[in-house]
């Protein structure tokens, strides 16, 4: 029972990150049964069998906050679907040893990209009006999908600064249809990982599943109040914090797997530690004086765009 309350106080954590930033839930709890020395096909699998109840939970709290363009949402998730279950697949038939790595370093990789878009607030092309044409929104999706599922997380890390650099639509339209997107997803991936322990039970065997109770529960509870915070949470620093936490618990085991046990560790997460900082209090000033306010016609339906003069740069 303390296992349960602990890991439902994880999923919380990770469920308030993503309502609030449109990612992070996977690659939170990912890290977090990584670190705690989880298989990857465990981790990940634990994740998406939670996602589905946290998923389902926070698409609910979107929807009924207005928060969800219904045409993005299935142009999004069919696609990411399609891809969660050819990940889930792939990941259960490689080998244990290489698949730790492997993830560890996809999950190093999103908490740089979670580390960049939020820390320099980078947008790499000029967004567009309107939504974006069906074709770039499937393959969006599709690789999201195949990442999320072979990672345990990069869903949001992927789909919701993409959509954020793309378009002008306002960052809670593009935060509640990711997260409502994802219970497709979630579903998805989760069939592939059954499918996949068919064959192998002893991969099954590995899945503790106080574990997926636990951030089921943390993260159900927690999703109706991370959709009333969308948009209203200085979301830039949280997400610097985010992305340099990432950084931190996955940096041993690429380190390990690199360079072999190394005194430069303790160096390199300080180095994290300290840049992590340095760029949340950059980006906590720089959303200070450039925060997007909410006004009534932000909530004028998913066309809803950002004034030119308040595009985050």
């Amino acid at each position: 029972m303390i296992a349960v309350f602990l890991f439902a106080i994880a999923g919380a954590f990770a469920q308030l990150v993503d309502g609030t930033l449109g990612m992070g839930f996977g690659v939170s709890s990912a890290t977090l049964l990584i670190a705690l020395g989880a298989t990857p096909v465990a981790a990940s699998s634990s994740v998406y069998f939670a996602t589905i109840g946290t998923s389902l939970s926070s698409g609910a709290a979107h929807w009924r906050e207005g928060n969800v363009d219904k045409v993005v949402l299935i142009r999004l998730a069919l696609p990411g679907a399609i891809g969660a279950f050819a990940g889930a697949t792939f990941l259960a038939n490689i080998s244990m040893t290489s698949a730790k790595a492997a993830m560890s370093g996809l999950l190093f990789v999103l908490g740089i990209i979670l580390l960049v878009r939020f820390g320099f607030g980078l947008r790499l092309v000029k967004p567009i009006k309107g939504r974006p044409r069906g074709y770039v929104l499937a393959s969006i999706g599709g690789f999201a999908g195949f990442v999320t599922a072979t990672g345990g997380g990069g869903w949001g890390p992927i789909t919701t600064p993409t959509l954020l650099t793309l378009t002008k639509t306002h960052p809670r339209l593009v935060i509640g249809t990711v997260s409502a997107a994802e219970f497709l997803v979630a579903i998805a991936a989760s069939l592939g990982f059954i499918n996949a322990f068919v064959n192998n039970p002893e991969a099954a065997a590995l899945i503790d599943y106080r574990v997926v109770l636990g951030l089921l529960l943390g993260g159900a509870i927690m999703a109706p109040f991370a959709a009333k915070l969308t948009g209203r949470m200085p979301h830039e620093p949280f997400g610097v914090i985010v992305g340099g936490l990432v950084l931190l618990l996955n940096s041993k085991t690429i380190s390990d797997a690199v360079f072999g046990p190394t005194i430069a560790l303790p160096f390199v997460s300080l180095f994290i530690v300290g840049i992590t900082s340095f760029l949340a209090r950059k980006a906590f000033r720089r959303e200070k004086g450039h925060r997007i306010p909410l006004t009534p016609e932000d909530f004028a339906g998913p066309e809803a765009e950002i004034p030119e003069d308040q595009v985050p740069q």
